[in-house]
């Protein structure tokens, strides 16, 4: 039994594209081609590949293909590179990075690649606690993840730690926890079981954590933000308190706009590279400069 790259590459144009229709414009053909190349494809593994829904989504058998299709990519790339034909082919790069990383680190390391070797990066902005589930089903090559356990065919290394903040505007500091003014390090549960806090999205656990420690059991009043900088601005225009990566409100702590809320304690997550167990020149070039950036923006 084989696998026609040529209907595993289809199948990996159609789930990139999300659709039947704009993976044919894609590889140029008719929406009715690419789905008898699929089907073809179903046929002879004897698998469902494809749930055709809006977006279209791999199964867990059509994951195994499309991460093969993106393997023989990445080695023809290399491949082409080292013949010396690889000027014309440009690689799709899918990785999967936090929020928190894009606003604040992981995109000039990515740029000076890009500048430099012929590829183009899709970027999964995903939790750092759910990165690694992109990785297991083939959607990334590579993702930044708070998960340190290699995902099943891969290798994972330590990047370092982010350091979390609590913080807020002065205006919100009076107004909704005053205690923390007479008794810095000490926060008053009370207090901050009724301010407003201020979460990225429903997967978004810093907050919840931070008030574990500071002994609150109940849920404060909740803003949702789902986007980093965003999310900041929020807090800065005084909307609720919220845990900002210390690179994120460096700025505004030293000019007074923001002011830590604890200024004893933070939370550092750590963040790992998880890739492909694959030798590969492009994929060691993107990790050995995530790694170097890595290395300058986050806590050992």
């Amino acid at each position: 039994m084989k696998i026609p790259l040529d209907l595993a590459r289809t199948l990996l144009a159609v789930v990139d594209a999300g659709t039947l229709e704009a993976a044919a414009r894609d590889l140029r053909l008719t929406p009715s081609a690419v789905s008898q190349r699929v089907k073809a494809l179903e046929q002879r593994l004897g698998r469902v590949l494809l749930v055709r829904s809006k977006p279209v989504r791999a199964t867990d058998a059509g994951a195994a293909v499309v991460r093969l299709a993106r393997q023989t990519a990445l080695l023809e790339h290399d491949a082409l590179a080292a013949v010396g034909l690889d000027e014309e082919q440009v690689t799709r790069m899918p990785l999967a990075v936090n929020a928190d990383s894009l606003a604040t680190w992981i995109l000039p390391p990515l740029a000076r690649v890009a500048a430099s070797v012929p590829v183009v990066f899709d970027l999964h902005r995903e939790d750092q606690d759910y990165t690694a589930e992109l990785l297991e089903t083939g959607a990334v090559m590579a993702a930044v993840t708070s998960r340190e356990a290699p995902v099943a065919g891969c290798t994972s290394s330590r990047l370092g730690a982010m350091r979390y903040l609590a913080v807020a505007s002065p205006a919100f500091r009076d107004r909704w926890l005053p205690g923390d003014q007479g008794s810095p390090g000490h926060p008053d549960a009370a207090d901050y079981a009724l301010a407003p806090s201020v979460y990225f999205d429903r997967r978004d656990d810093l907050q919840a954590l931070a008030l574990r420690e500071y002994g609150v059991l109940t849920d404060p009043p909740l803003h949702y933000v789902p986007a980093s900088a965003d999310f900041a601005r929020a807090v800065l225009l005084g909307m609720g308190w919220g845990m900002l990566p210390e690179a994120q409100c460096a700025e505004a702590l030293a000019a007074g706009e923001l002011v830590r809320l604890q200024p004893h304690r933070s939370i550092d997550v750590p963040l790992y590279w998880q890739q492909w167990n694959l030798r590969s020149e492009l994929l060691t070039a993107v990790a050995d400069a995530v790694a170097d950036a890595a290395r300058e923006a986050l806590r050992p």
